[in-house]
Protein backbone atom coordinates (compact mmCIF):
# COMPACT_ATOMS: atom_id res chain seq x y z
CA UNK A 1 0.00 0.00 0.00
CA UNK A 2 1.28 3.96 -0.68
CA UNK A 3 0.74 6.01 2.23
CA UNK A 4 1.01 8.68 0.06
CA UNK A 5 -1.34 7.84 -2.55
CA UNK A 6 -3.58 6.46 0.25
CA UNK A 7 -3.38 10.30 1.65
CA UNK A 8 -3.91 11.89 -1.54
CA UNK A 9 -7.20 9.94 -1.98
CA UNK A 10 -8.13 10.53 1.18
CA UNK A 11 -7.85 14.42 0.33
CA UNK A 12 -10.11 14.36 -2.79
CA UNK A 13 -12.84 12.09 -0.50
CA UNK A 14 -12.60 14.58 2.11
CA UNK A 15 -12.69 17.23 -0.38
CA UNK A 16 -15.92 16.05 -2.26
CA UNK A 17 -17.44 15.52 0.82
CA UNK A 18 -17.25 18.64 2.38
CA UNK A 19 -18.61 20.19 -1.25
CA UNK A 20 -21.18 18.21 -1.09
CA UNK A 21 -22.32 19.04 2.47
CA UNK A 22 -21.70 23.02 1.65
CA UNK A 23 -23.89 22.70 -1.12
CA UNK A 24 -26.52 21.12 0.87
CA UNK A 25 -26.30 23.51 3.50
CA UNK A 26 -26.63 26.75 0.69
CA UNK A 27 -29.76 24.91 -0.46
CA UNK A 28 -31.42 23.41 2.51
CA UNK A 29 -30.39 25.30 5.39
CA UNK A 30 -29.69 28.82 4.06
CA UNK A 31 -32.49 28.16 1.61
CA UNK A 32 -30.72 29.59 -1.61
CA UNK A 33 -32.09 27.95 -4.43
CA UNK A 34 -29.77 26.36 -6.76
CA UNK A 35 -29.64 27.82 -10.38
CA UNK A 36 -29.22 25.70 -13.52
CA UNK A 37 -25.33 25.44 -13.64
CA UNK A 38 -24.96 25.00 -10.21
CA UNK A 39 -27.00 22.29 -10.27
CA UNK A 40 -24.66 20.77 -13.08
CA UNK A 41 -21.70 21.00 -10.44
CA UNK A 42 -23.72 18.95 -8.26
CA UNK A 43 -24.06 16.30 -10.82
CA UNK A 44 -20.27 16.33 -11.13
CA UNK A 45 -19.50 17.01 -7.49
CA UNK A 46 -21.81 14.71 -5.91
CA UNK A 47 -21.33 11.04 -7.08
CA UNK A 48 -17.55 11.40 -6.38
CA UNK A 49 -18.01 11.33 -2.79
CA UNK A 50 -19.28 7.80 -3.98
CA UNK A 51 -16.80 6.76 -6.04
CA UNK A 52 -13.87 7.95 -3.90
CA UNK A 53 -15.37 6.49 -0.91
CA UNK A 54 -15.46 3.89 -2.22
CA UNK A 55 -12.57 3.62 -3.88
CA UNK A 56 -10.44 4.63 -0.77
CA UNK A 57 -11.64 1.63 1.15
CA UNK A 58 -11.03 -0.43 -1.52
CA UNK A 59 -7.40 0.97 -2.19
CA UNK A 60 -8.54 1.07 -5.78
CA UNK A 61 -6.08 3.94 -6.72
CA UNK A 62 -6.44 3.92 -10.16
CA UNK A 63 -10.13 5.43 -9.96
CA UNK A 64 -8.26 8.43 -9.77
CA UNK A 65 -8.85 8.87 -13.49
CA UNK A 66 -12.39 8.37 -13.01
CA UNK A 67 -12.50 11.53 -10.74
CA UNK A 68 -9.78 13.27 -12.63
CA UNK A 69 -12.04 13.52 -15.63
CA UNK A 70 -15.44 14.78 -13.44
CA UNK A 71 -13.42 17.05 -11.33
CA UNK A 72 -12.13 18.69 -15.05
CA UNK A 73 -15.15 18.55 -16.42
CA UNK A 74 -16.38 20.36 -12.60
CA UNK A 75 -13.54 23.38 -13.21
CA UNK A 76 -14.58 24.08 -16.80
CA UNK A 77 -18.36 24.45 -15.46
CA UNK A 78 -17.55 26.09 -12.69
CA UNK A 79 -14.80 28.52 -14.03
CA UNK A 80 -17.54 29.58 -16.29
CA UNK A 81 -20.15 29.86 -13.95
CA UNK A 82 -17.79 32.10 -11.78
CA UNK A 83 -17.29 33.81 -15.24
CA UNK A 84 -20.49 34.82 -16.25
CA UNK A 85 -21.00 36.72 -12.13
CA UNK A 86 -17.60 38.19 -11.93
CA UNK A 87 -16.49 39.45 -15.52
CA UNK A 88 -18.84 42.36 -16.75
CA UNK A 89 -19.12 41.59 -20.26
CA UNK A 90 -19.76 37.99 -20.07
CA UNK A 91 -22.64 38.18 -17.22
CA UNK A 92 -24.35 40.97 -19.67
CA UNK A 93 -24.73 38.46 -22.41
CA UNK A 94 -25.35 35.07 -20.15
CA UNK A 95 -28.03 33.48 -20.84
CA UNK A 96 -31.29 32.68 -18.90
CA UNK A 97 -30.84 29.83 -16.98
CA UNK A 98 -34.10 28.80 -15.34
CA UNK A 99 -35.97 31.00 -12.39
CA UNK A 100 -32.66 31.35 -10.59
CA UNK A 101 -30.15 33.58 -12.79
CA UNK A 102 -26.69 31.94 -12.74
CA UNK A 103 -25.27 35.49 -12.45
CA UNK A 104 -26.53 35.82 -8.84
CA UNK A 105 -24.71 35.92 -5.88
CA UNK A 106 -25.84 34.50 -2.39
CA UNK A 107 -22.98 35.06 -0.62
CA UNK A 108 -19.92 37.66 -2.16
CA UNK A 109 -17.27 36.70 0.49
CA UNK A 110 -14.34 39.51 0.65
CA UNK A 111 -15.53 40.75 -3.22
CA UNK A 112 -15.03 37.33 -4.71
CA UNK A 113 -15.42 34.16 -3.09
CA UNK A 114 -18.80 33.29 -4.49
CA UNK A 115 -20.89 29.57 -4.66
CA UNK A 116 -19.43 28.65 -8.08
CA UNK A 117 -15.98 29.64 -6.44
CA UNK A 118 -16.22 27.29 -4.05
CA UNK A 119 -17.26 24.76 -6.42
CA UNK A 120 -14.26 25.72 -8.36
CA UNK A 121 -11.84 25.16 -5.39
CA UNK A 122 -13.10 21.49 -4.86
CA UNK A 123 -12.88 20.43 -8.24
CA UNK A 124 -9.69 21.90 -8.76
CA UNK A 125 -8.34 20.24 -5.60
CA UNK A 126 -9.67 17.06 -6.35
CA UNK A 127 -8.35 17.63 -9.62
CA UNK A 128 -4.65 17.80 -8.56
CA UNK A 129 -5.01 14.80 -5.97
CA UNK A 130 -6.12 12.41 -8.75
CA UNK A 131 -3.24 13.58 -11.14
CA UNK A 132 -0.55 12.85 -8.27
CA UNK A 133 -2.12 9.85 -7.33
CA UNK A 134 -1.97 8.52 -10.41
CA UNK A 135 1.44 10.09 -10.60
CA UNK A 136 2.51 8.47 -7.44
CA UNK A 137 1.01 4.89 -9.03
CA UNK A 138 3.72 5.32 -12.00
CA UNK A 139 6.44 5.93 -10.21
CA UNK A 140 5.68 3.08 -8.22
CA UNK A 141 5.37 0.78 -10.95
Amino acid sequence: MNKKADSLFFTAWATSLIAMLGSLYFSEIMKYEPCELCWYQRILMYPMVIILGVAYVRKDFKMALYSMILSGIGTLVSLYHYSIQKVSFLSDSAPACGRVPCTGEYINWMGFVTIPFLALTGFIIIFIMSLMVLKTLKEDH
